[in-house]
């Protein structure tokens, strides 16, 4: 990573220093425990344009024994090349509707797994996260097809404050156990956000 150096000028007596100077910087924080990609964030691609960035493999599969197997390719697996994030489906006995759903498990795992590097103290809210914000509150199914978006946008913004829930709530425009709830929807980002917290000493969070 390259080091950013910054000229302050020599202030002179009775000024005030360059306003550059009155400025913490703060350099953007990557965790690599987290695979990054560049924005727009996948996970809020529409279907059709995310699936121009996947692998999409059909096959078959059977319950135990042989039971319920199913005899024409019915299972779906869609892959994220760039990540190698993976969304399947085989329960349906439908293509359409295993692809469908597996579409969607890749957005959720996306929204989990994968970061952009959001701006730490100058983010601006999508449209999305507009519409769906209601006053001071994030109300949202985790069924919805907007929730892997919503929790995308939240964790890219929390995780390059490092862990920082209060700051980033109050960008987001919501309170800070609305951001953790939204989170918690998703076990597995929830348990990421922890392990985050910890590393960056900071105490993990039940709800």
């Amino acid at each position: 990573m390259s080091v950013i150096r910054v000229e302050v000028q020599p202030a002179v007596p009775g000024d005030r220093p360059p306003y550059d100077a009155l400025v913490s910087y703060h350099p953007p924080f990557v965790d690599p425990a987290f695979k990054m990609v560049e924005a727009p964030h996948p996970a809020t691609l529409e279907e059709e344009v995310l699936l121009r960035y996947c692998e999409v493999l059909t096959g078959r599969v059977g319950g135990p024994g042989g039971q319920h197997r199913n005899n024409v390719e019915t299972a779906v697996w869609v892959c994220h090349t760039a990540t190698g994030v993976e969304g399947q489906a085989t329960e349906r006995r439908s293509q359409v509707e295993n692809k469908r759903m597996a579409v969607r498990r890749l957005r959720r795992k996306l929204a989990s797994h994968v970061r952009t590097l959001a701006s730490r103290d100058h983010h601006v809210c999508s449209p999305l996260w507009t519409q769906r914000r209601q006053g001071n509150k994030m109300t949202v199914n985790p069924e919805s097809e907007d929730y892997p978006g919503l929790l995308a946008e939240a964790m890219d913004l929390v995780v390059v404050r490092r862990y920082d829930l209060g700051g980033a709530a109050k960008i987001l425009g919501i309170t800070m156990s609305q951001l953790s709830r939204l989170i918690h929807h998703d076990k597995g980002a929830f348990a990421k956000m922890n392990a985050g917290r910890v590393a960056c000493g900071l105490p993990a969070l039940r709800k």
